[in-house]
């Protein structure tokens, strides 16, 4: 006789790690709704508990070990409990075993199987876990008409391809996604004009490699071309953000579409990593610094106000006290207005793990210290340059006579806010001048003529895509 499980149709359902998982989550969202499933807020509530993991680096398995265990814990009779992402892809088997209580393991690849998957577990005869993890899955493929993008507020992240093809030498992402598939560009033009008629003002663009768009659909220059035809299908978009560019692959082209067209927010994210080239050899990354600074300066040409992001790993196996100057050297040569850094992570599955001269823990978190206190300056002087301009600044949050934003500047989640004076209506872009700066923040006053506070008198609903929990 089948194992006696709930039929419920609540499910409550947690997201861990970057904005990519934020999007499959709204995608399994989306088809346990669609199939009459309620979300709820409460795991006590819910018939179905879903955990989309993150296994990216050793925190964030963590992260993901510690939800799963907590619901484990307190999962009661008839209640189903799996775990989902790439925490779930990674490892697989080992996942149970290291949290008993786990009823089923659905790969990062085929999410879209959700609603079998649960209908599988409830299904058994024999009470042991059900894995649903295959390696070579199609991604992108089947996506069985969801909206590949998660709504925040009038912000909408969308994603156009999964998987990577780079080979880094600490990255895990390969192991877990598989290779680069891109998202045909009619599919991705049709849903940005879904979003904007739902109200989304903002455009994320998201993928491990955004600038590898389109490689295996045969298109050259991918990237540029989506963005001229989003430009094209949603002309009245506010923001359209580029995220996840790699080095070397930022092209003319997609320089000159940046600063043709104003929808394009002048930001780029581009991930360096490194600024010494014997680490960034040791990394397999991109390891011409030349490039770098040809393109940062080209970037700056064009667009003289672009914001320009990147990402930096220290403590990379190897790393002497020279390479590290010398990245030090490289952040105050170029001043890029936002920096993260990350101490390296030891992935045992990736080519970096096998490398020589692993560094303790405290010499990481010593240099992370160093590097960040080395861009404080920078990022203040940048933000103190603002002061007394006027910036759109979209408003995302209020309370207590303030109200908090982002300038095109900020990404949502990683970079700066706006503090401006005043409870105004979230979800409106409004010209504030900026009086104040901080090492990362800003604060400004509305620069309101009449006309603008009879546009701004009533807020505008906000768009949500599901109620599932997000840590980034």
């Amino acid at each position: 006789m089948p194992r006696t499980i709930g039929s419920g149709k609540r499910y409550h359902l947690i997201t861990l790690g970057c904005a990519k998982n934020v999007v499959d989550s709204a995608g399994m969202a989306q088809l346990l709704e669609e199939a009459g499933y309620e979300s709820v807020d409460r795991p006590a509530r819910a018939d179905v508990l879903i955990v989309n993991t993150c296994g990216f680096i050793e925190a964030a398995r963590q992260e993901s070990l510690r939800a799963l265990r907590e619901l484990a814990a307190r999962k009661k009779k008839g209640q189903l409990l799996i775990a989902a992402g790439c925490l779930a892809q990674r490892w697989g088997a080992r996942l149970v075993e290291e949290v008993p209580g786990i009823d089923g393991v659905i790969g990062t690849r085929r999410w879209m199987d959700i609603l079998e998957f649960i209908e599988g577990l409830r299904g058994r005869i024999v009470p042991e876990p059900l894995f649903h993890i295959p390696e070579d899955g199609p991604i992108h493929r089947e996506e069985r008409g969801v909206l590949r993008a998660a709504v925040q507020g009038v912000s909408a992240y969308l994603k156009i391809a999964d998987g990577c093809r780079r080979p880094c030498a600490f990255c895990a992402i390969p192991l877990i996604k598989g290779p680069a598939v891109s998202r045909p560009p009619e599919v991705i033009w049709a849903e940005a004009r879904r979003l904007v008629d739902q109200g989304v003002r903002e455009l994320i663009l998201i993928a491990q490699d955004t600038t590898d768009y389109g490689h295996d659909l045969g298109m050259r220059d991918g990237l540029p071309v989506l963005i001229e035809g989003l430009v094209q299908q949603v002309p009245e978009v506010k923001w359209i953000r580029v995220m996840y560019a790699y080095p070397g692959a930022v092209s003319d082209r997609l320089i000159e579409t940046m600063a043709r067209y104003p929808q394009v927010a002048h930001y780029l994210d581009l991930p360096l990593q490194h600024g010494h080239p014997a680490v960034l050899r040791r990394m397999r990354r991109p390891a011409n610094i030349e490039w770098v600074y040809r393109t940062i300066e080209k970037l700056r040409k064009a667009m003289p106000d672009i914001a320009i992001r990147t990402t930096f790993i220290v403590g990379y196996p190897g790393e002497t006290e020279e390479e590290f100057e010398a990245l030090l050297r490289f952040i105050q040569d170029l001043e890029f207005d936002r920096v993260g850094c990350f101490t390296y992570s030891y992935e045992p599955e990736t080519p970096s793990a096998r490398q020589p001269g692993h560094l303790p823990e405290e010499v990481k978190r010593e240099r992370y210290e160093r590097l960040m206190a080395a861009q404080q300056p920078i990022s203040l002087r940048k933000n103190q340059a603002l002061v007394g301009k006027t910036l759109e600044v979209l408003i995302e949050g209020v309370g207590d006579g303030l109200s908090v934003g982002r300038t095109y500047r900020d990404a949502p989640e990683i970079d700066g806010l706006v503090l401006v004076e005043g409870e105004w209506p979230v979800g409106q872009f409004l010209p504030v001048r900026i009086t104040g700066a901080m090492t990362y923040d800003l604060t400004g006053v509305v620069e309101a003529s009449p006309s603008i506070r009879e546009q701004t008198s009533s807020p505008i609903p906000l768009i949500t895509s599901g109620n599932f929990g997000l840590a980034l």
